[in-house]
């Protein structure tokens, strides 16, 4: 094997370093490489059981889980959780949970729950397991959610089996926002209901209150036989709304899951498969994916960005989630950012309510801009420290003699010699 010179050793060490760093100071910049590579193996298996979307026809409700997590899951670190909180936990804001309910009672949320009607008791879990990624407490074994002092409104906005409706929903955000709900999370993804679902989201921009909502369903439709038979992209309510936030998942390995439903639009990725969260009852563990996952890191992050800069209104909170994401294929949630940015008097200009869905393949400006930066100034800094060690030690073999220079005619050196 070739022996590497040793001056480029010095440089390919340099260069590396230099990625770790803007690695480090950017998470989502991890996030959203991971996000762009080619779909790889699997997860492997996790012995966490699964949590439902919709309970099957005679299905019992959802039980405590046996499992307790022992370590905190990928998505800790993929979103940059532990540095975000040094900014912001969540105090003070109300995110309401329009979904199958959350279970009031549930040790990670305890104290932190207000229901409307029946919807502090949650038979499938999935809205329960939503709230304890927005809201779980921090002390937990998975690190919680992310947003891990806001306060959750628990709105049904299904059946007790799961199945949601555009009138169920519709009612749910309006409900959610006439009691102070100052970010609104919506666990369906329904394929009618547009006009009805548009003039509920339209009363909660009125009211300041943030829509977020997944981007596509969390499951494939399947055939008579009981086959996956995953639809062509549409577009599914409320997300396709304009001032909703659309989010799509994506999972260890970047990619989506193979069986996933297709996405017609979204305005951001985030963390949405292989996620770790709470049920509806003990202090056990669930496993799930799905775009519904990751819309409910996204509502965290609104929730953070809404405490830590209060005067921002609801369209400038949506607005900086995009603008602040990490560029991708789909621009990746960067909760640091969204919640660091420095708000001015342009930035902070609300923008119509259209520019907020983003076409398919396209970063927002600003997020294209930042990386722009960061990867010029990276290297700027490789190229510089390169150079050096290239041209240093060549210096000094010559003595430090320009190019081309006649060795015989130096002037001789001065002896110090008695």
């Amino acid at each position: 094997m070739r022996r590497v010179p040793r001056r480029l050793r010095a440089v390919a060490s340099v260069a590396a370093a230099t990625a770790s760093l803007l690695v480090s100071a950017f998470p989502g910049a991890a996030a959203a490489t991971a996000y762009e590579r080619p779909p790889g193996a699997a997860p492997g298996p996790v012995g966490l059981p699964v949590i439902p979307s919709v309970l099957a026809s005679g299905r019992s409700c959802t039980g405590a889980s046996p499992t307790p997590a022992h370590a905190q899951p990928w998505t800790m670190s993929a979103l940059g959780v532990a540095r975000v909180r040094e900014l912001s936990d969540g105090t003070g804001v109300t995110v309401g949970v329009v979904d199958t309910g959350v279970a009031a009672n549930v040790p990670a949320l305890a104290g932190r729950v207000t229901a409307v009607a029946d919807a502090g008791q949650d038979c499938v879990g999935h809205g329960s397991f939503a709230a304890g990624l927005i809201a779980g407490r921090a002390e937990d074994a998975t690190g919680g959610g992310i947003a891990p002092q806001a306060r959750i409104l628990a709105v049904r906005g299904t059946g007790k089996n799961g199945v949601a409706s555009p009138g169920t929903v519709a009612a749910g955000i309006r409900a959610a926002v006439d009691r102070g709900a100052g970010v609104v999370y919506v666990g369906a993804a329904l394929t009618e209901g547009r006009a009805e679902l548009t003039a509920a989201v339209a009363y909660a921009t009125r009211k300041d209150a943030v829509v977020v909502a997944p981007a596509a369903p969390d499951a494939v439709p399947t055939t008579v036989g009981g086959t996956p038979s995953a639809p062509p992209a549409r577009p599914y309510f409320p997300a396709f709304i304009p001032q909703v936030v659309a989010v799509e998942d994506f999972g260890p390995d970047g990619s989506r899951p193979q069986e996933a439903p297709n996405v017609f639009a979204a305005d951001l990725a985030a963390p949405g498969d292989a996620v770790v969260s709470i049920g509806p009852k003990g202090a056990g563990n669930y496993i799930g994916s799905g775009s519904s996952l990751a819309a409910a890191f996204v509502a965290g992050t609104a929730a953070l960005v809404r405490a830590y800069q209060p005067r921002l209104t609801a369209a400038e909170v949506a607005n900086r989630l995009v603008a602040s994401a990490y560029p991708a294929t789909k621009p990746v949630l960067d909760p640091y950012a969204a919640v660091a940015a420095v708000s001015s008097p342009a930035a902070a200009r609300p923008t119509p309510a259209a520019a907020m869905r983003l076409p398919a393949r396209t970063a927002s400006h600003a997020a294209r801009t930042r990386a722009l930066v960061v990867a010029s100034v990276g290297g700027g800094l490789v190229a510089l420290v390169a150079g050096a060690a290239v041209i240093v030690p060549l210096g000094r073999a010559r003595g430090w003699r320009p190019a081309g220079g006649d060795p015989s005619k130096e002037r001789p050196k001065v002896s110090t010699s008695a």
